[in-house]
């Protein structure tokens, strides 16, 4: 495999290879979001913990602001707190759906809170002073942390890891169950682990919850007329 070149003496002019190009390609589309039901036992050790988050700091973020706090869990007493939130708040998500739904909805598994050796509270801390390029779009900040956390779901894919991300919790309540600060905002929870393997497809695709959108929906060239 040919691989990329770059100079001892400056680092950031690697150039990557068509392969490169490939692979990280493959990784992309190979990413999964992963249900508590395929988790592992195995532990992630702190090396590798230390990979993952390394990959999410490295992220893009405005104002170079760098607003994210990662609490690492595991716990399973601080587990079973943030269980109890997703069992509370999933009961009310589920009567927001119709009745052929809701029976669909109660049959998917939804988080890997309990299963998953680490979890990873992610948290948007903003500051008083003024962001430079967040200005005219204030929630520039969060979506900063957003590309931290798709770092971190992409390295862990290349490692043969799987994320899950639990959006079915209360922010406050998991704000009060690890002390965050005041001012911290939870933008995601993250159920992590190895897995025997990844699906060949998205699980609420297989599911039939949701179908695939084509590019014409999506992609428009100079406005949406």
């Amino acid at each position: 495999m040919q691989r990329a070149l770059f100079h001892a003496d400056n680092p950031m002019s690697r150039q990557f290879s068509a392969d490169d190009s490939l692979l990280l390609a493959d990784i992309i589309q190979l990413r999964r979001d992963v249900r508590g039901n395929r988790f592992l036992a195995t532990d992630i050790d702190n090396d590798t913990m230390d990979k993952l988050l390394n990959a999410a700091l490295n992220a893009p973020s405005v104002g170079y602001s760098q607003p994210w706090q990662f609490v690492v869990i595991r716990s399973d007493n601080v587990k079973q707190q943030v269980h109890q939130s997703f069992v509370k708040e999933n009961a009310a998500g589920a009567k927001q759906f119709s009745s052929t739904k809701q029976q669909q909805y109660q049959n998917l598994k939804l988080e890997g809170i309990m299963e998953a050796p680490v979890n990873l509270a992610i948290f948007y801390q903003p500051v008083s002073k003024p962001v430079l390029g967040q200005t005219s779009m204030p929630d520039m900040g969060r979506f900063s942390v957003v590309c931290a956390i798709q770092n971190l779901w992409l390295m862990a894919r290349s490692l043969n890891i799987g994320v899950g991300w639990v959006s079915i919790v209360d922010p406050e309540a998991i704000k009060t169950i690890l002390n965050a600060p005041s001012n911290s905002e939870l933008i995601g929870y993250l159920c992590i682990g190895y897995v025997e393997d990844f699906l060949s497809e998205p699980e609420l695709k297989t599911a039939g919850w949701e179908k695939q959108k084509n590019k014409s929906q999506v992609i428009f060239t100079e406005s949406f007329n």
